[in-house]
């Protein structure tokens, strides 16, 4: 058994002082610091009042440290996994793009090859974003290998597959829909689209209970025709959100999270291969990237992913709202966990839940993380 001491411990609804965490795989207890026995404790961690807090989870990044998820390798994966836990990330679904269809394959049984192999952040699962997308709002991704969501083809990867970013007024016959109504385990994303605010809610009422990088990728919010923002504002499901203060302004943090409910946003960094990385060009998806202090740009400025880390989501956000820390945690953490149906397990420090867990300071620089209650940075 080990134990974290001195250590403010962050739970989903609350912050503790003066307890103690009691961990190995998993989560054992959470004891009062005056009854804390130190026989058969074998190692003891000293957070220094620092927060101790549930392990963060990226449900949308494309790569860091230099790699990126269609490199469809081992170490390309196995990289992203060890570079993001500086960034307090200990679960994660490696994201793919709109690429030539045998690339999207050969990515996706990387993944499946290696998905229990990694060294740093887990991984449960992929989140297939493309070719199921609007060639009018496909950001970054290459139109020449845009598809109509074709359930055929995903097919042999059900299994892996954890989150689907599709625009619906591209299934105009709502098959695609319907086969995906089957498949319970695997969420159905709105994205890279221009449906209509009709098509949105149709598609939203017929089980899409997601969003993909909520105001990026899709029409915006006008009062006389309120797209898909009006049917997401509508309807009670998940949005990501690049909080990086580029891809969404700093100052409709508060609002967005008013309206859609701190329950329901989820924090995604989106980061390409430079993320964790230097400035300079990088590749995405064959498409060259300059990366600035702030940005990753295509050369026609299109931003093209980001180089966010997550752990400065969770700042940007509590530096520009009157959110809780515990509250702003959870939309790294447990609501992820909720969106994909693990948070029997992940997401926030309780009795038998995982011991992934992360020590950050105020201003949430990463001290530690720890995933099966083994420290890995």
């Amino acid at each position: 058994m080990k134990a974290i001491i001195n250590g403010k411990i962050i739970l989903e609804d609350s912050i503790l002082n003066n307890y103690i965490l009691l961990y190995d795989k998993e989560v054992i207890d959470i004891v009062k610091k005056d009854e804390f026995n130190i026989t058969d404790i074998e190692e003891i961690i000293d957070a220094k009042d620092n927060f101790v807090s549930p392990g963060f989870i990226d449900l949308h990044i494309h790569g860091s440290g230099g790699f990126d998820t269609m490199d469809a390798t081992f170490e390309a994966v196995n990289n992203i996994s060890k570079s993001i836990v500086k960034t307090g990330v200990t679960s994660f679904l490696p994201t793919t793009m709109t690429m030539p269809k045998k690339d999207i394959i050969n990515a996706l049984e990387n993944i499946k090859k290696c998905i229990n192999k990694v060294e740093g952040a887990k991984i449960y699962g992929v989140h297939l974003e493309g070719p199921f997308i609007n060639k009018k709002y496909k950001g970054a991704q290459n139109e020449k290998y845009i598809l109509k969501p074709d359930y055929e083809f995903i097919k042999p990867y059900l299994d892996i597959l954890k989150i689907i970013t599709f625009a619906p007024e591209e299934d105009e016959e709502y098959k695609f829909i319907e086969n995906m109504k089957k498949h319970k385990n695997i969420t159905l994303s709105i994205g890279h689209t221009n449906a209509t605010f009709e098509q949105a809610l149709r598609a939203m009422d017929n089980g899409v209970n997601y969003v993909t990088h909520t105001f990026n990728g899709m029409n915006g919010l006008h009062h006389r025709n309120p797209g898909v923002i009006g049917a997401v504002f509508s309807r009670d499901i998940y949005c990501e959100i690049i909080a990086d203060t580029i891809h969404v302004h700093k100052g409709f943090f508060q609002a967005f999270i008013d309206i859609n409910k701190k329950d329901k946003v989820i924090l995604i960094t989106d980061s390409m291969r430079a993320g964790c990385m230097k400035c300079g060009e990088y590749d995405l998806g064959g498409q060259r990237v300059i990366v600035d202090e702030n940005s990753a740009r295509l050369e026609n400025k299109t931003l093209a992913g980001s180089i966010l880390k997550l752990n400065e989501a969770v700042k940007n956000i509590k530096d520009n709202t009157n959110y809780k820390l515990n509250e702003i945690v959870n939309m790294a953490s447990l609501n992820p966990a909720k969106a994909i149906g693990l948070d029997d397990k992940l997401g926030s420090i309780g009795k038998g839940k995982m011991s992934d867990l992360v020590i950050f300071d105020k201003n949430i620089n990463i001290l530690k993380t720890i995933i099966n209650g083994n420290a890995v940075r």
